[in-house]
């Protein structure tokens, strides 16, 4: 079993805006996922299961800091994951409104036009204007990624460019991409270009 109490409360921003103890919050969320009714938790945890396994993972490997966790996408599946479950309803699949994905599109292209500016999933919702839970699942259905996965590859596209095209320092660039933190930029762009961003600069 895991505690939801637990992984939300690993997010700091979370626990700081005190959104795990919000009922409200999981009132929006609970229509958000088309949850009708009053919510219902008669159980202070979630039975295993496959898509909450992938969201467990990523805050475990998380809480290693290993990687860079996208807390706040993370946060929103996981409660979503539980509203869904509390109130016996499966997952929705059914078409997106095309004026939800025109939205996203825009936000998409306003990534893509910046992508060293500080996107989290709150200010790119409120960019949409959709909710967190609309925007996320919008976006994942749409491209494919998570806002915040596809901000991390705008990011290392724009920083490949410069670092093939530009004299800069390493950790100039990678400041200038979005990167706080070069360590996280250089195990990133590896990942990403299967080479450390000297190198890839030398080819």
């Amino acid at each position: 079993m895991y505690s939801i109490d637990k992984l939300l409360l690993e997010n700091k921003a979370w626990a700081s805006e005190k959104k795990a103890d919000d009922p409200e919050y999981f009132e929006r969320l609970a229509a958000d996922t088309g949850v009708r009714g009053r919510l219902n938790f008669t159980v202070p945890m979630l039975a295993p299961s496959r898509p909450l396994a992938r969201l467990v993972a990523r805050a475990s490997i998380g809480v290693t800091g290993s990687v860079d966790v996208a807390w706040e996408e993370l946060a929103v599946g996981v409660a979503a994951h539980a509203v869904t479950r509390a109130a016996g309803i499966a997952p929705d699949l059914k078409e997106l409104p095309p004026n939800a994905m025109a939205r996203v599109t825009r936000t998409v292209r306003a990534i893509e036009r910046n992508p060293e500016a500080a996107h989290t999933l709150g200010s790119l919702a409120r960019q949409a204007g959709l909710s967190p839970y609309h925007f996320l699942r919008t976006f994942d259905r749409l491209t494919g990624v998570t806002p915040h996965q596809y901000v991390l590859h705008a990011r290392l596209r724009e920083a490949a460019v410069r670092l093939a095209t530009e004299p800069g320092k390493v950790l100039d660039i990678a400041l200038d991409c979005g990167f706080g933190d070069v360590s996280n930029f250089n195990r990133a762009f590896r990942a990403e270009f299967r080479a450390n961003p000297r190198s890839f600069r030398q080819t």
